[in-house]
């Protein structure tokens, strides 16, 4: 079951059930179509169901009436759409089998939600490219183990986040492939009752393509595939959301979310201004991986099928989509307000007193012609009493007589040049973006 909070309208209307009967009913009716095409049904009849059904709208209480006596979804439905249509619908379902319509359907539902969440990761890019595009140079400190690495720039870090949703969006494609078939074969997937042309016109009319084989369902490794695409997508969500956490800590300050005026941040502490929506995103990612296991137990049926994986697909295919949609929705938002203050990014890069710059020092001792081991004994001494705060590291270096072996002051200063990192940054921007 869906949470409003967290549903946005385009998504809910793919998972409604006025949506799902509509599709339930386009599959019936092509496939009278086709089997009038090929002699199997009177063409009037299929005419008949044609226009009595589209002109109707399916009463969902009545449905949900004859299925507490059936105890069958599709039955209730068929029963239903009879009412509507009248002696013809004698014609609807014939040869067919209840999974015939149900995994189109899903199939249907499961392509269009990845329609959505593809553009959604779209919109996600374009903010993302809009803002490491504005923050291009703007240097900030790189961090490895939470700890100061060396300088980069704040608008590498978005490119990264763009280059990672490019190929989110790659796998949502692929994924979107992969569950884009149509399987109207019958009991057990023989075609005994049906014509396979039947479910080669209905896949063409339903935008999908024909599975190959099937048994009396469509093979539920290309379900966990999909699945599996969107808790990996929902992964790429909480890395940068939890980039945008560690980056709004008091202590650092680089950046944070937009605070609206009226907005409040604590019931208790008027002063707080917290990282929600971020720290919301990385709950929904949890529940979006949290579908891929059943969708992986979903594989395994008892030989031609079982409905143990029909209750799970009920639940995660609305609230995996759902949820995912919602998620990226809120963090293209977050992207395009998020406060940046790159004078604070450059207070934490100088925090250290040039230590950032130790791998150059190191490096350019070897070229002088000290060994690596002694080149890193003697930045490491002189780093490990900057960090203690014995010193300022060029200070340090510049008064080590070992160390003035090798590099004088003018060239010990040549090392510290911050503009020496971002050398590449245009030629990275190329490899991401296509352009500088």
């Amino acid at each position: 079951m869906t949470i409003p909070r967290y549903t946005r309208p385009q998504m809910a209307v793919i998972w409604s059930p006025q949506t799902r009967f509509r599709v339930w009913f386009e599959i019936e009716a092509h496939a009278a179509s086709a089997m009038a095409e090929i002699g199997m049904i009177p063409k009037a009849a299929a005419k008949t169901i044609w226009e009595k059904g589209q002109a109707a709208q399916f009463d969902l209480a009545r449905i949900d009436a004859i299925e507490r006596e059936t105890k069958h979804d599709v039955i209730a439905f068929l029963t239903h759409l009879a009412e509507i249509v009248g002696p013809d619908a004698r014609f609807v379902h014939q040869g067919m089998t209840s999974s015939d319509v149900l995994d189109t359907c899903l199939n249907v539902q499961l392509v269009r939600a990845a329609d959505l969440l593809i553009a959604d990761v779209e919109a996600l890019q374009a903010t993302l490219e809009r803002r490491a595009r504005e923050f291009k140079f703007t240097p900030t400190i790189g961090r490895s183990h939470g700890i100061h690495a060396e300088p980069t720039t704040f608008g590498l870090k978005l490119a990264v986040a763009f280059a990672e949703f490019s190929r989110a969006k790659e796998r949502l494609q692929l994924a979107r492939k992969e569950v884009a078939t149509c399987a109207i074969s019958g009991a057990v997937g023989t075609f005994a009752q049906v014509d396979p042309r039947v479910e080669a016109y209905v896949a063409q009319k339903m935008g999908l393509s024909v599975e190959p084989i099937s048994t009396q369902i469509i093979p539920r490794d290309r379900h966990a595939m999909y699945f599996a695409t969107l808790g990996v997508v929902a992964a790429s969500v909480e890395r940068l959301a939890t980039e945008i956490r560690h980056l709004q800590r008091t202590e650092v300050l680089e950046a944070e979310e937009f605070f609206s005026e009226g907005q409040k941040g604590s019931s208790a502490m008027p002063h707080k201004r917290n990282p929600v929506l971020s720290e919301n995103l990385v709950g929904l990612a949890r529940m979006v991986r949290a579908y891929v296991t059943p969708a992986l137990e979903d594989v395994t049926l008892w030989h031609e099928r079982d409905i143990s994986h029909s209750s799970v697909e009920r639940m995660i295919g609305p609230d995996a989509t759902v949820t995912l949609d919602f998620a990226l929705a809120r963090l293209t938002g977050i992207i395009d307000k998020l406060v940046v203050y790159p004078d604070n990014m450059r207070k934490n890069l100088d925090r250290l007193g040039g230590l950032v710059h130790s791998q150059r020092i190191l490096l350019a001792l070897t070229q002088k012609g000290a060994t690596r081991e002694d080149a890193y004994r003697l930045v490491q001494r002189n780093a490990m009493k900057a960090w203690s705060g014995e010193g300022d590291f060029f200070a340090l270096l510049k008064a080590d007589r070992d160390v003035g072996k090798y590099l004088s002051e003018m060239e010990l200063k040549r090392h510290f040049d911050l503009d020496f990192h971002f050398a590449h940054v245009d030629e990275i921007f190329r490899r991401v973006f296509g352009r500088a």
